[in-house]
């Protein structure tokens, strides 16, 4: 999910262009639990927009997601995702036409931490191509990626920089699976459009995770809790986004296109042992909500405090719904779903 850059200051409203300057020391424990990771989220310059969409760029462009961040949230997404996508997609994949192993498309990949999750539940051998704008996370998602399958085959890597937006049917020529997470809210109807038709273009499934859905659950409940929600979903709207209107678009983009469409509830639960993550989320969630409304800042601040407090007491307990999405495209090759 999209979230702004982030402050130092616990209890204070982010800001949406921090700087990128590190975080931690020798503060302590308290010290930690109270510093926000510099760029956990996107990183935005004048007139850019929060996307990981791999733009052309040059080789000072700035990443636009810390790799502390997107450590911070795996284990969270990891648990989150719908492994009741994952028996179909098998029989799927089981199918397809000739031995030689699977080429999977992971867009958008960050520190690669769907190919952690999904290249030892897959059996056989795995060719994974990784796309990413940033090469430092291009770099850590290669060296940090699973070398075995389920059945102990053999799983290798590569690594891509280029554009998302531009994904073609001639990109995927070949391909067995196209997967991303945390990607189709960052991306505008038409870029879900061009998704969904080079996808079902090339006859290749796609299993697309972690799409916010727009809802937020907190326990115990604060009256200030549907404002910011509504007004964090305003902001993940800007500049023609989609944000949790994606997952729908998605649907209709690869139902349109011929393709059998599964959604299945992919929710981060977040408790006492995810507090750092919580504390996180909650800067960012408040954050993009008072950037979208200024109005709200006095009492967002106020909210903001008494919620990381409860968070470190481990007395707060969030449930940020997600959906997963699996795309199973009409094979070109005759091969049967």
């Amino acid at each position: 999910m999209t979230e702004t850059a982030m402050t130092k200051q616990a209890g204070t409203i982010p800001t949406p262009h921090a700087s990128r300057e590190a975080v931690g020391g020798a503060g302590g424990a308290a010290e930690a639990a109270n510093t926000v990771i510099a760029g956990a989220g996107p990183t935005l310059g004048p007139g850019e927009r929060p996307t990981v969409r791999l733009r052309d760029a040059g080789p000072d462009d700035p990443p636009r997601y810390a790799p502390e961040w997107l450590e911070l949230r795996e284990g969270a997404d990891a648990v989150g995702r719908s492994n009741d996508l994952l028996d179909p997609l098998r029989i799927r994949l089981a199918n397809l036409p000739g031995k030689a192993g699977l080429v999977i498309h992971d867009l958008g990949c960050g520190t690669g931490s769907m190919g952690r999750w999904l290249a030892p539940r897959l059996d056989g051998a795995q060719h994974w191509i990784l796309h990413d704008r940033d090469p430092y996370l291009l770099h850590f998602a290669a060296v940090a990626s699973p070398r075995s399958a389920a059945d102990g085959s053999r799983v290798t890597v590569e690594t891509r920089r280029g554009d998302v937006a531009r994904l073609t049917t001639d990109v995927l020529a070949g391909a067995s699976l196209v997967t991303a997470s945390a990607l189709l809210d960052v991306l505008t109807r038409e870029e879900v459009e061009a998704l969904a038709a080079a996808c079902t273009g090339a006859g290749c499934p796609a299993l697309l995770t972690l799409s916010v859905a727009g809802r937020v659950d907190l326990t115990p409940s604060d009256p200030l809790d549907a404002e910011i929600a509504e007004a964090f979903n305003a902001h993940q709207r800007r500049d023609g986004l989609l944000g949790p209107d994606a997952i729908n678009a998605a649907c209709e983009a690869f139902s349109e296109r011929g393709a059998t469409v599964r959604l299945h509830p992919s929710p981060w639960r977040l408790g006492p042992s995810e507090s750092a993550l919580t504390a996180q989320w909650l800067r960012g969630w408040v954050g993009a909500a008072v950037e979208e409304r200024p109005e709200l800042a006095p009492r967002a601040e106020r909210y903001l405090r008494e919620r990381l407090a409860a968070c470190e007491a481990g007395e707060l307990r969030v449930v940020v719904h997600h959906s997963d999405l699996l795309a199973l495209s009409r094979p070109t090759t005759g091969s049967e779903s």
